[in-house]
């Protein structure tokens, strides 16, 4: 049985990952926003840690730029200085990453050796987290490898693996907290259990069409709503759905952007009704929680259709993602506490 005090420990441990995540996340966005993320074309993880430090290494790390296509077609005007900025979001981000890869090491390391996790069932999870970390490292530069030849921008498919990797890293450290936290749960509500399990299937199928909307710029086109420009359906979805089927689902940009749309509202409206239905039944822990998943959802939903009639404001598009991902969080702690389980990690 794992001691309290080395429990609080791990917990504290975790937490903090999960901030540095999320962090990263936040950095990301920006990254992807600010179209700094193919300013380095190469991926050296352990040489990569320093910047340029003078100016001949900046020329060299723009020389570089230039052979890309992004330079040639789209920032053939940049300048050194222009350069340095782009380089800045997309160097923060790797940095972010590899000291998340650093401490989550060291701790875990210090946590075996001193026998504070003491249960195999913790040590795998805790390994496959740090496993995951390395996976998103290797997707990382997967995705940006796709911008470096042909293309002005990194895929977008790559780009919606990169952020389900976050997004099941950030879901399976949060759930490790909640189960140390809280091994014991003493709440059971079958149905909300199962609603919720149907909220958050449909929550990570929301974000990543924000992965495939951003990958696509789709968010740039029919800026406005409820209408596509002036219809509901724009024909121009339905010719290319018949001219290439399933297909467009994913790759067509007017069609991504009316799934993510319309499946935002679909969430909204789906959350508050269970908030509606269970809201009185629950005690005090559940309905705050259900009741931040309604503030969190109404704010996600003014954010996407102002992000969109204002044409992707960088600000909002951050707030845009960063929201996605506490909503996820926050249906996550719904879902734990609203099944009746014990922890095997203890």
């Amino acid at each position: 049985m794992m001691q309290d005090q080395a429990r609080k420990q791990v917990v504290l441990w975790l937490s903090a990952g999960l901030l540095m995540v999320l962090m990263i996340v936040v950095v990301g966005g920006i990254t992807r926003l600010t179209h700094s993320g193919l300013s380095i074309v190469t991926w050296q993880p352990v040489k990569g840690v320093l910047p340029p430090l003078n100016e001949a290494q900046w020329h060299e790390a723009f020389e570089a730029y230039k052979q890309i296509p992004q330079y040639k077609k789209v920032h053939h005007y940049f300048t050194l200085e222009d350069f340095k900025k782009i380089y800045f979001w997309e160097y923060f981000h790797r940095i972010l990453g590899r000291l998340l890869g650093v401490v989550f090491f060291v701790f875990f390391t210090y946590f075996v050796l001193t026998r504070k996790i003491r249960t195999t069932a913790l040590f795998v999870r805790l390994s496959v987290i740090f496993l995951l970390g390395g996976l998103q490292g290797i997707a990382g530069w997967y995705m940006v490898s796709s911008g470096l030849v042909e293309n002005t921008s990194v895929d977008h498919v790559r780009l919606a693996i990169h952020l389900s990797l976050a997004m099941i890293i950030t879901g399976t450290i949060f759930w490790t907290i909640l189960e140390l936290r809280y091994p014991v749960n003493e709440y059971h509500f079958v149905k909300l259990f199962k609603a919720t399990r149907w909220l958050l299937a449909l929550v990570v199928v929301q974000i990543i069409y924000g992965a495939l909307t951003a990958g696509l710029k789709a968010g740039y086109i029919f800026p406005t709503y409820p209408l596509m420009g002036t219809k509901w359906l724009p024909d121009i979805i339905v010719e290319i759905f018949r001219r290439e089927g399933l297909v467009s689902l994913f790759d067509f940009p007017a069609t991504v952007q009316f799934i993510h749309r319309w499946l935002g509202l679909v969430i909204s409206l789906m959350i508050i009704y269970y908030f509606l239905k269970f809201g009185k039944q629950l005690p005090e822990k559940l309905r705050f929680l259900l009741h931040l998943s309604v503030v969190l959802v109404t704010t996600q939903f003014f954010l996407g259709v102002y992000t969109l009639v204002y044409k992707v404001p960088i600000p909002l598009a951050a707030l845009h993602q960063t929201n996605a991902f506490l909503l996820f969080i926050n249906l996550l702690a719904v879902l734990y506490f609203s099944r009746n389980r014990q922890t095997r990690l203890l």
